[in-house]
């Protein structure tokens, strides 16, 4: 196709049909960088919408990548159920004790209301500025975690896999639990601005749950909940592997998957395409923090080798997330290495 510049959303629009954009669309997803783009700690960053609105935007004017991200924290969805949360100076925020320590509990628990959780607000507010700032050149990544994953900070696992095995009603009810609270979630995202829901489910993953087990609990929850969102999904695994059950993803009404650097991304993508599914990843972000520049470049090109040609494919890192420490120049290679070696057509390949 002509090689006319392409918007964001445009360009990924395109790799989604398959089809050959400009270039090969990137999502950085440095979703705690943005406090140090505006100089403040990780908990005061997260405080106000609009500081990460305002992180989000700099960060993909700095590098160029093809979307925004509406993501906080993982633990922000527990936390809306009243759960704590625990800050550090250089990481994530992460879950305090399980709300669930007697699984018990689970017959008189009842999901958050969106518009009464203060955490919650932060985040729909913080869409709707980046929105008002993006209007359509870029898509807006929205969060919702996975009803058959979000138990795992709900109670920790070793009380969810025993529910999962030895009570069935348990294990059923807090399904229809997670299930209100995931789809009226999403659905709020996309009511502020966000283009799509990235519906992260780990637990789904074939390194977590086995494929025969996934086909009973977590494939059934996604198809159920996935239908019930009111725009379009991207199915995430969180650095963990999903080839086994590739045909079943795509049968739960995703769009992109995001894969793991554990898996062979050449055999990913054919398996994708096969199953009309997207590629997203898979960068090793863990790795990503030693890398030298040299490295960044050559993993990049790498990855745009085996799953770039014929579209259907978004370079990102494997975990939805890039960890704090991961320096800016090394940011600032991925991108300038999209911008030289993305360029369609790929006739270095």
């Amino acid at each position: 196709m002509s090689q006319t510049a392409l918007t964001s959303l445009d360009r990924v629009l395109t790799t989604l049909s398959h089809k050959e954009p400009d270039r090969v669309p990137f999502f950085l997803l440095p979703t705690m960088h943005g406090a140090k783009e505006l100089d403040m700690s990780i908990k005061n960053y997260f405080s106000k919408a609009e500081n990460v609105a305002k992180g989000q935007l700099q960060m993909r004017e700095k590098y160029g990548h093809d979307c925004l991200s509406g993501f906080f924290y993982g633990p922000i969805e527990v936390e809306a159920f009243g759960a704590e949360v625990i800050y550090t100076n250089d990481g994530p925020p992460n879950s305090g004790s399980p709300l669930i320590r007697n699984p018990e509990k689970i017959l008189s628990l009842t999901p958050p209301h969106i518009t009464q959780s203060k955490c919650l607000l932060k985040v729909l507010s913080a869409i709707s500025m980046m929105k008002e700032t993006i209007k359509d050149e870029a898509p807006i990544i929205g969060v919702a975690m996975s009803p058959f994953s979000l138990p795992i900070m709900q109670m920790g696992f070793d009380r969810y896999i025993e529910i999962m095995y030895d009570r069935p009603d348990l294990f059923s009810r807090l399904m229809e639990i997670n299930q209100d609270f995931c789809i009226s979630w999403a659905n709020a995202q996309l009511k502020a601005g966000a283009t799509a829901i990235c519906y992260f489910d780990p637990v789904s993953s074939s390194g977590i749950t086995p494929p025969e087990l996934y086909l009973k609990t977590g494939f059934q929850v996604a198809q159920k909940t996935i239908s019930q969102i009111q725009g379009p999904t991207a199915t995430h695994f969180a650095s963990e592997r999903c080839l086994p059950i590739i045909k079943d993803v795509a049968r739960t009404g995703t769009a992109i998957v995001g894969t793991s650097v554990l898996e062979d991304l050449a055999e990913i993508k054919a398996a994708c395409r096969e199953n009309n599914l997207t590629v997203l990843g898979n960068l090793n972000g863990i790795e990503m923090r030693r890398w030298t520049p040299e490295q960044a470049e050559r993993m990049v090109k790498e990855a745009i080798a085996k799953a770039g040609p014929g579209g259907g494919f978004i370079l990102s890192d494997n975990h939805g997330e890039i960890p704090f420490q991961v320096p800016d120049e090394v940011l600032m290679t991925i991108s300038e290495a999209v911008h030289r070696w993305g360029q369609y057509p790929l006739n270095w390949v």
